[in-house]
């Protein structure tokens, strides 16, 4: 195709042809719809960039998304040839994309950690990640179901203040709290001295136990959220 055939402009409403696939997966991409952010010519043919609607993102399979997601593809977007689409007449607004993208984060936010960022997702699914004390929230009542007490852990980050520091080992009692600035407080005891301590400056020191990979989890998730 040559550049005078290219009629597409970018901001235009475009819809994928039938029979056209993922060129990463494989997937067929028939009727999948958005707008088109640049289009570009490279030599004789003209790829363009298609930011999908809120429609398409709504219907797009959760398997595609944890696939692009631990791949560090970007599935909002695409690059296809002109060749592949057609003019369509918009469906949606902006507002909606962006709506539908708030909904999927809440379901996928994570998935790019692989098999810990499941785990993690399964925490915190369907929460709002700008609702600091709702998944905190969420982390406790998982934790408080699945932790086995007393273990033993280890302060693993710098302390600056504090009786606590970095290697001391101390005996976790239970949740005692929690905040929105240091999430999980537990209850620790060095000794015959008692603290309340941020969960996320410990690992446990039994590292084949259940709890090891479960405080693992929690401590992966508040060091990026």
């Amino acid at each position: 195709m040559n550049k005078d055939q290219i009629k597409l402009k970018a901001g235009d409403s475009v819809i994928v042809k039938p029979g056209t696939k993922d060129p990463d997966t494989g997937g067929d991409l028939s009727g999948w719809q958005g707008r088109l952010l640049k289009v570009e010519e490279l030599e004789s043919y003209g790829v363009v960039e298609i930011r999908w609607d809120s429609l398409t993102l709504k219907n797009m399979p959760l398997s595609m998304i944890k696939y692009c997601e631990k791949e560090g593809l970007d599935w909002q977007v695409m690059n296809l040839g002109v060749e592949d689409l057609e003019l369509a007449t918009a469906r949606d607004t902006e507002r909606d994309v962006k709506n539908a993208l708030d909904e999927i984060f809440k379901h996928s936010a994570w998935l790019h950690l692989d098999e810990e960022g499941e785990r993690i997702q399964q925490v915190v699914d369907g929460i709002d990640p700008d609702d600091e004390m709702a998944l905190v929230e969420a982390w406790e009542e998982h934790l408080e179901e699945k932790l086995n007490f007393p273990f033993e852990a280890e302060v693993s980050e710098h302390q600056d203040r504090g009786p606590l520091r970095t290697g001391d080992r101390i005996n976790v009692k239970s949740i005692s709290g929690a905040e929105d600035l240091y999430g999980i407080i537990v209850s620790v005891r060095r000794g015959k001295e008692r603290f309340d301590f941020p969960l996320c400056d410990l690992e446990v020191t039994d590292q084949v136990s259940a709890n090891y990979q479960i405080v693992r989890d929690y401590v992966v998730w508040f060091a990026n959220r």
